[in-house]
């Protein structure tokens, strides 16, 4: 069985106290959560980070004190890890993939919203567990 590992993060904006989850519409058809593939010796931030500019051209602020990560064979003899973290836009630029055209579109959206827009349960689960450790976080 081959092993793959991507990672990537829940990217958010806080505005007029409202948190807001960016969600991706994939070329594929699907919506999505940001996240890519481990490229070379990247460990799981660099990778985090790169894909995070490469897909949304977005500047964040990772949070590593969250980390979900979820295993799903995408393909016969194939198991993956995908290893998410948090991620707030440090500014309020649109994002954009520059990259490859992988992402067709992305929208902040608020968090009922972004939960039902997401495609797989897996991406759902990570983006509640992820809303419940923002919303701890920013209590304090």
């Amino acid at each position: 069985m081959k092993k793959e590992k991507s990672c990537g993060a829940i990217i958010y904006k806080i505005v007029d106290y409202t948190i807001y989850y960016l969600i991706l519409h994939m070329s594929l058809g699907h919506y999505s959560l940001c996240k890519g593939h481990v490229e070379g010796n990247e460990n799981e931030v660099e990778t985090a980070i790169r894909e995070i500019k490469e897909e949304t051209n977005l500047d964040v602020k990772l949070d590593t004190n969250f980390k979900e990560i979820i295993t799903y064979s995408p393909f016969e003899n194939i198991i993956k890890d995908v290893i998410f973290f948090v991620a707030e836009t440090k500014n309020d630029n649109r994002p954009v993939d520059l990259h490859d055209n992988e992402v067709d579109s992305q929208e902040f959206l608020p968090y009922l919203e972004a939960y039902k827009k997401l495609t797989y349960q897996s991406d759902k689960d990570v983006l509640y567990k992820a809303n419940l450790y923002i919303l701890k976080k920013i209590s304090r």
